[in-house]
């Protein structure tokens, strides 16, 4: 698997792990933490979502520029950590949401979030942009999408530790205020405590069912045990966010110890120097027009690929919440199943992709690209009959049931454990190789504005996240998840009718 891949790989792949593992123990928690702190709608917090989630891509543009401009690729990837880092302290930072001080700490965990957001864009597509570079040596040029796999190995490896990490510290913060984790009480607390919402009776018996359940007193006063829940609840998930200020740290020395032995690209000066006839320059022109065509022909398909996948943040954790049987699991844990898939199944994967190549029936990126988009599609055709066959309501209706009726409607864990290896195995035919055909076609001079424009079509759909939990709430479950069936078998089929032209254009 590491044989005869250039050095520099690891030490790049290692510092992107300790940054994706800090990363991810705050987008596990994201959503659910917006709600369950600000008393925000699933809606108006998964919106927040979407747009941080999509700054994160759509920043890469702006530092690929910047690495572009300055050629200094790796003193951008280092600014980026530390602008990061500030961004956690902030959020690390335990003050109670209220009624005062509502409005302007909503707005400065918004500001943290973009400072993460760009933190992230200076680092991410820049990093990637580094990578490819190792492989620009014909020593290493046939092994530049196996690079990428093991690369995004190391990424999963971070996102598969992070989901535990803010469950653990919130379930052990309430343990030490003789109290346990339930996902539905913040919702319900924030409705008590709302001087605007009325609660209806059903959801006064789900509020006194489920204090009693995490080891509160319902004959004693419920407007103090709502704040107090909230507060010790949202404490233990800021100190969790103290973890991802480490992380970053840790990325930081990682990649200062390690960067001399990353390649510097030409400086742009000595790229200019060089002369070339008007035919030269035209065929270049020419060839140029190309790549950038296919790239952007290609970002136009996965656009819809992460509106799809990157359902695991929202609508898909709403339903991991509200429809499995969790019991002692938080839903934020289920996000662990992906990166896990990813770390045991890409051996698996590569070793086929190998075995095809001996036989010389090597698979495309271009069409393994388009294969990825139909598993996808499988996924959410799986989610979509087990929907029909349980005959599952929309998000809020199910939530309006009482509690004994939720319990009855509820899926086994198998169905999260299911979905998500179908997933994780289209994520596999499209992300690591998708950087890897970005890395192939990007001109020279512009590898850190390619890699930020792969991103900024996942940023494209990631600002589309939005309608999923809109969906999940609005109708029935089976037409939510059709929905993305429908997106992904669409997909499929526009790549499939490029992968000629692709593959031409990637040789």
């Amino acid at each position: 698997m590491f044989k005869d891949q250039p050095k520099g790989l690891i030490p790049a792949a290692l510092s992107n792990m300790g940054e994706r593992f800090g990363y991810y123990i705050m987008n596990a928690v994201l959503v659910l933490f917006l709600c369950s702190k600000f008393g925000l709608a699933e809606e108006t917090s998964t919106l927040i979502y979407s747009f941080f989630y999509a700054g994160i891509y759509l920043l890469s543009l702006v530092g690929g520029i910047v690495a572009d401009r300055t050629c200094n690729y790796k003193r951008t990837i280092m600014q980026g950590l530390v602008i990061m880092a500030l961004g956690y302290v902030v959020l690390s930072i335990p003050i109670m949401a209220t009624n005062e001080n509502h409005t302007w700490l909503l707005t400065l965990t918004c500001v943290a979030l973009f400072m993460i957001a760009f933190g992230n864009g200076f680092f991410k597509g820049n990093l990637q942009a580094v990578v490819g570079q190792l492989y620009d040596n014909p020593k290493y040029a046939d092994k530049r999408d196996s690079g990428f796999q093991i690369f995004y190995v190391f990424i999963n490896v971070g996102g598969l530790i992070a989901p535990f990490v803010a469950p653990l510290l919130r379930s052990w913060w309430l343990g030490v205020h003789n109290l346990s984790y339930n996902a539905s009480l913040p919702a319900l607390c924030h409705q008590y405590l709302s001087v605007t919402d009325t609660m209806t009776e059903e959801n006064m018996e789900n509020l006194y069912a489920l204090i009693t359940r995490v080891g509160g007193d319902t004959a004693g006063d419920i407007q103090a045990f709502c704040t107090q829940y909230l507060e010790v609840f949202n404490t233990g998930v800021h100190y969790s966010f103290i973890a991802s200020v480490a992380a970053m740290l840790i990325s930081l020395v990682i990649f200062c110890a390690y960067k001399r032995g990353l390649p510097d690209p030409t400086p742009r000066a000595a790229v200019e120097s060089v002369q070339y006839t008007p035919e030269e320059r035209k065929a270049m022109a020419k060839e140029i027009r190309q790549r950038m065509s296919a790239l952007f022909a290609v970002l136009g398909v996965v656009i819809f690929f992460w509106f799809s996948f990157h359902q695991n943040g929202t609508s898909l954790s709403l339903f991991a919440r509200d429809f499995v049987k969790t019991d002692t699991i938080a839903p934020e844990i289920w996000q662990a199943v992906n990166p896990f898939f990813v770390i045991v199944l890409t051996p698996i994967i590569m070793a086929f992709f190998a075995a095809l190549s001996r036989r010389g029936t090597e698979i495309s990126t271009p069409r393994k690209i388009a294969i990825g988009m139909g598993l996808a599609g499988l996924a959410y055709l799986f989610l979509t009959i087990v929907s029909i066959i349980e005959n599952y309501p929309s998000g809020t209706d199910f939530r309006e049931m009482a509690v004994s009726a939720q319990e009855m409607m509820k899926t086994g864990p198998w169905v999260l454990i299911l979905l998500y290896f179908f997933l994780t195995v289209a994520e596999l035919f499209i992300s690591p190789l998708g950087l890897s055909f970005v890395s192939k076609v990007a001109p020279k001079d512009l590898q850190g504005l390619c890699q930020g424009l792969w991103l900024g079509a996942t940023a494209v759909g990631n600002l589309l996240l939005w309608i999923g939990p809109l969906m999940y709430n609005k109708i029935p479950l089976w037409q939510c998840w059709s929905v993305f069936l429908i997106v992904c078998l669409v997909s499929m089929g526009i790549m499939l009718g490029m992968v000629n032209w692709l593959e031409r254009v990637a040789k």
